[in-house]
């Protein structure tokens, strides 16, 4: 998912906020590459559109205005003609709306509920979401369908109340190397390719292949996810999920080789243009790998 940022505000923020997009979407089951904008601003400008737009004359920590008009009891996952309607040729994606956020109202309800902004940032951003792709919390079912989808979200990007993660399903995962896919810098070849790395205490981390006009110099999805995962301090993982525009995309030798450093047992799951999925591990791929166990 494209989030198209603005802000009002100095913000210093660490949250995933750009995988907790991706999650949500993945969880929703939608493929189509979409996109949103994103306002971050301070409580006296939220007060403001609350009043104008709503009636409401106070300052809330998170306003949501969809683009997609959803048949009543319909969410973004059966409505895959109404999202084509918002499609917007600059961005390449379906826009779903307008988030604006109230970055000090965030910070007070962390402290508030004695969690981190970083949570509070990331859970503001699901549940908008997921208004705009048509859920609501006005009656007691609805509440709980839209807060299982937050959940669900969250813990796949490794966001939850106690800073858990709630490992994806093997469809999910391919789900979001698929999405992964859509941010693709291809233009030589136009075989894109989109990663999603669990690590072992069930965080994802995404890649895409970039390309790079002197060919040799081009950077593999595995890749991309592996050293951006590990320059964040983790490596551990169990599987990862690699899908592309066209064939199988089976890991080069140089990524078999990256993946044996850190996982040697991996287990991989390819998934091509066909939406088929094969399973394999690292050793079968590359049997006999040579890591840092042989070196003294």
């Amino acid at each position: 998912m494209k989030i198209e940022w603005e802000s009002r505000e100095i913000v210093a923020l660490d949250a995933p906020l750009e995988l907790v997009a991706m999650c949500c979407q993945a969880a929703e089951q939608v493929e189509l590459p979409c996109a949103v904008h994103v306002l971050l601003t301070d409580d006296e400008e939220i007060h403001q559109i609350n009043r104008e737009m709503r009636g409401v004359d106070r300052a809330t920590d998170v306003l949501s205005f969809p683009s997609v008009n959803y048949r009543p009891g319909e969410t973004a996952r059966q409505s895959p003609k109404r999202l084509r309607r918002e499609w917007d040729p600059e961005l390449g994606a379906c826009m779903l709306g307008d988030i604006i956020i109230s970055y000090p109202h965030a910070v007070a309800q962390a402290e508030e509920y004695g969690h981190s902004v970083r949570r509070e940032m990331c859970y503001l951003l699901a549940h908008a979401l997921f208004h705009l792709m048509g859920y609501d919390h006005m009656e007691e079912d609805e509440k709980k369908e839209m807060r299982k989808m937050e959940e669900k979200a969250l813990g796949m990007a490794g966001v939850t109340r106690d800073d858990g993660a709630l490992a994806p399903s093997d469809e999910e995962l391919c789900r979001l190397a698929r999405l992964a896919m859509q941010k693709s810098y291809s233009p030589y070849s136009k075989y894109a390719v989109g990663a999603a790395l669990l690590s072992a205490d069930g965080r994802v981390y995404t890649g895409c292949n970039i390309e790079n006009a002197s060919y040799g110099l081009t950077n593999c999805a595995e890749r991309t996810a592996v050293f951006k995962a590990v320059s964040e301090g983790v490596t551990e993982f169990t599987a990862i999920a690699i899908a592309s525009n066209g064939a199988l995309p089976y890991p080069c030798g140089a990524c078999r080789q990256v993946l044996n450093e850190f996982a040697p047992g991996i287990r991989l799951l390819v998934t091509g243009n066909g939406g088929e999925v094969e399973e394999t591990t690292l050793p079968q791929l590359l049997p006999h790998g040579f890591g840092p166990k042989d070196l003294p």
